[in-house]
């Protein structure tokens, strides 16, 4: 499977899973769901739309809960547990991991098991006003022979250098989910990846 383009992060929403389903329908490459409180039925109802559009989903820090409602993948960061651990359980699954500014980190992550490893917050990140920054020179200085997601404050207009530094993933949550028309832009960012 290749990971690459828009990896849209749902929003702390009631509304949640219609907003999923514009996105997918804009043409996101992954899914992430992402929510503080555990919520099985609506993270299995996310996975039911995400399947019609043959999108994987990625749960947020709870691998159990990947499992429980088959999704493709989790992701976890620096205190949701081992990524060994998760790696051993999501057995044929993606393994993600928050590296934030840290390339020994993702090194450490990528020898564990990670498929793919997130850098960031790459700009001032609305979600996460007091996130660490990660520099642009991690995406171009750090060869790990997996996708590099970043994520953070990212916006169209800022999304091209990202690519262009690297990345293969951008995780966008503000502004893709708070955009007028979710679809649409979804499919303006799919545009930027060749």
């Amino acid at each position: 499977m290749k990971l690459r383009g828009l990896y849209a992060i749902t929003p702390e929403a009631p509304d949640l899973v219609e907003r999923a389903r514009q996105a997918l329908e804009g043409g996101i490459a992954l899914l992430q769901y992402r929510r503080k409180r555990r919520d099985l039925h609506e993270a299995r109802e996310v996975v039911a739309v995400a399947r019609r559009h043959a999108v994987p989903v990625i749960i947020n820090d709870d691998f159990e809960l990947a499992l429980e409602v088959d999704a493709a993948g989790a992701h976890l960061g620096r205190d949701d547990g081992e990524l060994a651990v998760a790696r051993a359980r999501l057995a044929g699954k993606i393994l993600g991991a928050s590296c934030y500014n840290d390339a020994a980190l993702a090194r450490k992550a990528v020898s564990l098991g990670a498929d793919y490893v997130a850098f960031g917050a790459v700009f001032a990140s609305p979600t996460k006003p007091g996130a660490v920054r990660a520099p642009l020179s991690l995406f171009s200085e750090t060869r790990l022979g997996v996708p590099l997601c970043a994520i953070g404050g990212i916006t169209l207009d800022n999304a091209p250098q990202l690519i262009a530094a690297g990345a293969d993933l951008l995780a966008v949550i503000s502004d893709l989910f708070d955009a007028p028309d979710i679809a649409r832009r979804a499919a303006q960012y799919r545009k930027l990846f060749p």
